[in-house]
């Protein structure tokens, strides 16, 4: 069973009738007993970074969120929760992130480019992820954010896109895998990142 964390922000019904779509049983929840059972986990986000951390506490998930991972229960952060993964965010400073991943979160320099980003664009694919084998070559897919993940260590980017510059697409470390842009709004190719996410073993 796959586990979408409801923490009271985010595209919950898009990316559980995406999963639906692969055949997956998929709950939405923010019951920290059927998370940590969960096989597979998904953290989803819209909104902002502050208000994101707020409820994620206030729910009191962020501990079973450090607990899945570190058991290594694969997990996928979507949109902004790729962002909460880090750090902290130049949109909220001083609100710390997760942490489970170094680095920080910073807005968008695109110089006569509209910020936020918001729209289909192609990807360069850069380290190896599980989640992003078997796509076409520079495959398209749908981004809406105004701030990009920098991390601490350059070879946790797993995918880039060029905006104005080079923008943080997709991140990955060990279980941990995440997308700034949404895979549940990405056609094709999001719903290929999605069941290779659904294969993935724990």
């Amino acid at each position: 069973m796959i586990a979408i964390i409801d923490y009271g922000m985010g595209n919950l019904r898009s990316v559980e009738k995406a999963f639906a779509k692969l055949g997956s049983p998929v709950t939405i929840t923010r019951d920290t007993q059927i998370i940590s059972r969960a096989a597979k986990v998904v953290l989803p986000g819209v909104g902002a970074f502050g208000d994101c951390m707020h409820n994620l506490r206030q729910y009191q998930l962020v501990e079973v969120i450090k607990d899945v991972i570190d058991r290594k229960t694969p997990f996928l952060g979507i949109c902004l929760g790729l962002q909460l993964l880090f750090e902290g965010s130049e949109e909220d400073q001083g609100v710390e992130g997760l942490g489970i991943l170094s680095g920080t979160v910073k807005r968008i320099q695109a110089p006569g480019l509209k910020v936020p980003h918001m729209g289909w664009n192609s990807l360069d694919l850069l380290s190896p992820s599980p989640l992003l084998e078997n796509l076409p070559s520079n495959p398209y897919v749908y981004f809406v954010h105004s701030y990009h993940a920098v991390p601490e260590r350059p070879d946790i980017i797993t995918a880039s896109v060029e905006y104005g510059g080079c923008v943080t697409a997709a991140v990955g470390q060990g279980n941990v895998q995440a997308m700034q842009f949404h895979p549940e709004k990405s056609g094709a190719v999001g719903m290929k990142i999605l069941q290779n996410f659904k294969e993935l073993s724990s």
